[in-house]
């Protein structure tokens, strides 16, 4: 073997291992199976043992119900969970699996544009796989997409962040500049606070940002893409406590 063959190999046993990490699929943790008794909405489904369940990583409209009903009618569901196997309302929340060998209800869900990535997945590579499906769903215009009134909120058009005030929405903008005040860093999209829209986040959540490619501070002058409640401080905000929560689209 030749120098030069034997470096090459040399690089690529290095690199093996990383490059596998970095094409690591979200890791799921098995919880059994459940019959479904009844869908209760897009997100919600009664068992047939009793229990509630609640499918993780998504936020629904009213028309997600008969999509949901579509694919899981009183089928037996194969649940897996990411972290908690519960919701602060004692309800069960997982992901669902209606067949071997298909993706989660979820993804299926996301692919036909009937629902949406919620703010807070708590895991990168399972939030990459969610955001995959929606955003082929949103440049496809399928389902809720179809309609201008779910597409992403422009960050300067202060009339529909006002409208859209404690729901869940999507807004795209570019961010004029970073601000570090306290324990919150301030992503500005305007240039008055006591107006414009505002991302903010947690200081103490930065490193888990920088560990997602996401350091808060060298997003000035970026395009980005924040999901999350609208709220109102002075101005217009979404306080972003995950990096799944952001998308640069620049």
């Amino acid at each position: 073997m030749t120098a030069v063959r034997a470096f090459a190999l040399m690089v690529m046993v290095t690199w093996l291992p990383s490059a596998a990490h970095a094409q690591e699929p979200c890791q799921l943790t098995p919880m059994g199976t459940a019959t479904v008794a009844s869908v209760r909405d897009g997100r919600t489904l009664l068992l047939a043992d009793g229990r509630e369940l609640r499918l993780a990583g998504i936020e629904v409209t009213e028309a997600s119900h008969t999509a949901l009903q579509r694919l899981v009618g009183q089928q037996t569901l194969r649940l897996e969970k990411l972290k908690s196997d519960h919701d602060r309302y004692g309800r069960l929340l997982a992901y669902a699996f209606a067949a071997e060998g298909q993706p989660s209800v979820q993804q299926i869900l996301l692919e036909q544009g009937e629902a949406r990535v919620s703010a807070r997945i708590g895991d990168k590579a399972c939030a990459e796989a969610l955001l995959k499906a929606e955003n082929a769903a949103r440049a496809a215009r399928r389902g809720l997409w179809a309609d201008p009134n779910f597409a992403p909120l422009q960050a300067d058009n202060l009339v529909r962040l006002g409208s859209a005030r404690g729901h869940f929405a999507l807004v795209e903008g570019k961010v004029l500049s970073v601000r570090v005040s306290g324990g919150t860093i301030y992503l500005n999209f305007g240039r008055r606070w006591t107006r414009d829209f505002s991302v903010i986040i947690p200081r103490r959540n930065q490193r888990s940002f920088a560990a997602a490619g996401l350091e808060p501070t060298r997003l000035e002058g970026r395009r980005i893409r924040v999901r999350g409640f609208v709220e109102r401080r002075r101005g217009p905000i979404i306080e972003a406590d995950a990096p799944e929560q952001i998308e640069t689209i620049d």
